[in-house]
C-alpha cells in the first residue's frame, strides 16, 4: 500500500498527468469534492474566498508537478518575481516615478524571456553562437549542475536541457499582467496566493488558452455560482473535447498520419497529401479539444476561460484564419508584440530590430547568407517605398510589423527553421489577402496570370535551369496549384464582367456570393493545409537534430506529392483506409456545420433531465473508451 500511494504521489516522467487519462479524472473527483465541501461552509467573504483559491492553487501545483515534475521550482519562482516586481511597479507609478517603473518592466520581461529562452532554446543559441564565432560550445544545463551540488554527475543530466511543460504559456500569462499593471489597465493582485491561482489554474496551465489578468483577476474575488444550464455546458465541452482528442485526433494520428510523417518516401503522393490534410483536422482536434475540456472543467469550478477557437476552416482568408485560431495567442501577439512594434501607424526601432535578428537566425538556421540578405533587402525596399509615398506608408508599415509578428509566432513554437517558414508563409498569406482584397479584378487577374506563366516556366525549362527531379516534382505541386487558381479565378471574373452593368435578382446574387465564399473558405484551408507541412515536420524533434531531419521530412513530403499519380493506388488507399477517411469526411462536415446549428444542440444537452444526461454520458464515455489507444497520446501543444 505505501508503494501504491508513493506512485500516486510521484511525479513519473514517462506517465505525465493527461486530461485523457482516468487518473486526472479520479483527480478531478476529488479536487472537486473538497471544492464543493469548501465553498459549501459558511457565508462568502475574505476568509472563504482565500480558502477556496488556496486550496486550488495547491491543487494547480499538485496537477503540474505530476506533469512536470521539478520543473514546478520554475513555477513557483516567476510566480513570486511577477509578484513582488507587479507590487513595485504599482508603487512606482503611484510616485509618479515613471523610470523606475519602466526599469522594473525590462527587468521582469528580461527575468521572464529569459527563462523561456534558456530552456526552449539552448540548441538554437549554441548554433548561432558557433556558427557566428567559429566556435565549438555545447548545451550545458547549469540548473542540473546546481542540482547535482555543482557536480556534473549526479541525478540530474548536465549535457541536455528539458523543455518544462507548459512553460511558453504561463510565461506568456505572466509577462502580459506586468504590461497590464504597468499600463495601468489592472491594480496588482494583493495576495500572493491569488495571483499564484491565477498563474497556476490547472485547467488551462500546461497547453492554454492564455488568460490575460484583466480577463480573470475579478473572477478570484467572484463567489462560487453554477447554475443547472451552466452546469450542462460545462459536462458537454468536457465530452466534446473527449470526443474530439480521442476519437478523431488520435485515431487519425495512430492510423494514418503518424506512419506517413515518419517514412514519407515509402508512400504514395496521395498518401502523403491525404497525410497533410488529415494533420490539419487532427491539430485542430487535439489543441481544441484540449482548450473544451479546460473550458468545462474551469466552467464546473466557476471559472471562465477565453474562447480560443471559432470554427477556424470557416475562415475565406489567411487573416481571418489567426482571429479564429489559438484566440487568445493571436490577441496576445497583437498587443504586446504588433502593437509595440507601432501596429498599423508606424516602424519603430523595434521593427528594424527584430528585422536584423530574423535575418540573423535565418542565415544561422538555413546555413545561407542569401536568406538573411533577402529578408533585409525585403525591408529596405519597403522602407524606401514607405518614405517616397506617404500615402502607402501606413500600410506598408502594417504589413512589415505583421509579418515580423507571425515570424516571432513561429519561432515561439520552436527553434527550427520549418517553424519560420511556418509563420512566415502565415505572414505572407495575411499579406497577399490584403492586397488582393485592395486591387481591382483587372489587377487581379494581371498579377494572378503573370505568377502562374512564371511557374509553369519554371518547370518547363526547370530541367535546363540544372533542377533536381526533387525540385522538379515539387515545382509540380505548385503548378497544379496555381493553373486551379488561375481557372477558378478566369470563371470568376468572367462572371464579374458579364455582371457589373446588369442588376441580378436578390436569390442569384446569394447563390453566387455563397459560391464564392465558399471557394475562398476551401482556398484558405488549403493554404493552411500547406504551412501545416512545415509546422508538424518540426514537431515532436530533439531540437539538437530538429532543423535538419525536418527540413528533410518536408521536402520528401512534396516531393511525393508532386511525383506521378496512379489512379489505382488512389482506389487502394481509399478502401485499405476507408475508416479514416469516412473520419475526416465527417469532422469536416461536422466542423463547417453552422455555429446556430452547434449551439442549439448544446444548449438543448444542457437542459436534458438529469437522469437522461447521465445515460447519455455513460453512452459518450463507453464510445470513447472504444477509441483509447495502447498508449494515451500527447497533446501537440504540450512540448509548445
Amino acid at each position: 500500500m505505501p508503494d501504491y500511494i508513493s506512485n500516486i504521489l510521484s511525479y513519473n516522467s514517462s506517465a505525465p498527468l493527461l486530461f485523457t487519462q482516468f487518473y486526472f479524472w479520479a483527480f478531478f473527483a476529488l479536487v472537486y469534492a473538497l471544492f464543493a465541501i469548501i465553498i459549501s461552509i459558511g457565508k462568502w467573504g475574505t476568509g472563504k474566498r482565500l480558502m477556496r483559491n488556496t486550496f486550488l492553487l495547491f491543487a494547480s501545483l499538485f496537477f503540474y508537478y505530476k506533469t512536470s515534475g521539478i520543473f514546478i521550482l520554475i513555477l513557483l519562482f516567476v510566480c513570486c518575481s511577477d509578484f513582488l516586481i507587479a507590487k513595485r511597479i504599482y508603487s512606482a507609478q503611484r510616485r509618479e516615478c515613471h523610470r523606475a517603473a519602466k526599469f522594473w518592466l525590462v527587468l521582469s520581461i528580461i527575468i521572464d524571456l529569459g527563462i523561456l529562452c534558456y530552456f526552449k532554446y539552448p540548441y538554437f543559441l549554441t548554433n548561432m553562437l558557433n556558427e557566428m564565432f567559429a566556435l565549438d560550445l555545447r548545451v550545458f544545463d547549469i540548473f542540473a549542475w546546481i542540482g547535482n551540488g555543482g557536480s556534473s554527475t549526479g541525478c540530474f543530466s548536465v549535457d541536455s536541457i528539458m523543455l518544462p511543460v507548459g512553460i511558453s504559456f504561463y510565461i506568456f500569462q505572466v509577462i502580459s499582467y506586468t504590461v497590464d499593471v504597468y499600463r495601468q489597465k489592472i491594480k496588482p493582485v494583493g495576495n500572493i496566493l491569488d495571483f499564484g491561482f491565477y498563474v497556476s489554474f490547472f485547467p488551462q496551465l500546461v497547453a492554454g488558452p492564455i488568460v490575460r489578468a484583466s480577463e480573470f483577476v475579478e473572477q478570484l474575488y467572484r463567489p462560487f455560482a453554477l447554475s443547472r444550464r451552466q452546469m450542462g455546458i460545462a459536462i458537454f465541452w468536457i465530452l466534446n473535447g473527449l470526443i474530439k482528442k480521442l476519437v478523431l485526433s488520435d485515431y487519425l494520428a495512430v492510423n494514418f498520419i503518424d506512419r506517413i510523417f515518419d517514412n514519407p518516401l515509402l508512400y504514395s503522393g496521395f498518401e502523403n497529401l491525404s497525410a497533410l490534410f488529415f494533420y490539419s483536422l487532427q491539430v485542430y482536434a487535439d489543441f481544441s479539444g484540449y482548450t473544451d475540456i479546460a473550458i468545462g472543467v474551469a466552467m464546473l469550478m466557476g471559472f471562465y476561460l477565453p474562447k480560443n477557437f471559432n470554427s477556424p476552416y470557416k475562415a475565406p482568408n489567411a487573416h481571418n484564419f489567426w482571429k479564429r485560431w489559438h484566440i487568445s495567442l493571436s490577441r496576445w501577439l497583437q498587443n504586446y508584440l504588433y502593437i509595440p512594434l507601432g501596429g498599423n501607424r508606424r516602424a519603430s526601432f523595434g521593427t528594424y530590430f527584430w528585422i536584423i535578428l530574423i535575418s540573423l537566425i535565418a542565415i544561422v538556421l538555413t546555413g545561407s547568407w542569401i536568406v538573411g540578405a533577402v529578408i533585409l533587402s525585403i525591408a529596405l525596399i519597403v522602407t524606401i517605398v514607405a518614405l517616397l509615398r506617404p500615402s502607402h506608408r501606413k500600410k506598408l508599415y502594417a504589413n512589415l510589423n505583421s509579418f515580423i509578428t507571425m515570424l516571432l509566432g513561429g519561432l515561439w513554437h520552436g527553434a527550427s527553421w520549418n517553424f519560420m517558414i511556418w509563420g512566415g508563409l502565415n505572414g505572407i498569406g495575411i499579406i497577399v489577402y490584403k492586397f488582393w482584397r485592395d486591387m481591382s479584378w483587372h489587377w487581379r487577374m494581371v498579377c494572378l496570370t503573370l505568377l502562374t506563366i512564371a511557374v509553369v516556366a519554371l518547370r518547363y525549362y526547370g530541367g535546363q535551369l540544372g533542377l533536381t527531379d526533387t525540385a522538379l516534382s515539387i515545382i509540380n505541386v505548385f503548378v497544379v496549384a496555381m493553373l486551379t487558381v488561375e481557372i477558378v479565378s478566369l470563371i470568376r471574373y468572367v462572371f464579374y464582367l458579364s455582371t457589373r452593368n446588369k442588376t441580378l435578382s436578390a436569390t442569384a446574387n446569394g447563390i453566387f456570393d455563397g459560391l464564392g465564399n465558399g471557394w475562398a473558405v476551401l482556398l484558405t484551408f488549403v493554404f493552411i493545409t500547406f504551412t501545416r507541412l512545415f509546422f508538424r515536420s518540426a514537431s515532436n524533434l530533439d531540437p539538437a537534430t530538429a532543423n535538419q531531419v525536418a527540413w528533410e521530412t518536408a521536402v520528401n513530403m512534396l516531393s511525393q506529392i508532386g511525383s506521378a499519380w496512379s489512379l489505382n493506388n488512389v482506389g487502394e488507399v481509399v478502401l485499405a483506409y476507408a475508416n479514416v477517411y469516412v473520419f475526416f469526411i465527417v469532422g469536416m462536415l461536422i466542423h463547417w456545420m453552422p455555429d446556430k446549428f452547434k449551439r442549439w444542440y448544446r444548449i438543448n444537452f444542457a437542459y436534458l433531465p438529469l437522469p437522461v444526461m447521465v445515460c447519455v454520458i455513460v453512452v459518450v464515455v463507453f464510445f470513447v473508451y472504444q477509441f483509447i489507444s495502447a498508449d494515451l497520446q500527447a497533446f501537440i501543444y504540450f512540448q509548445f
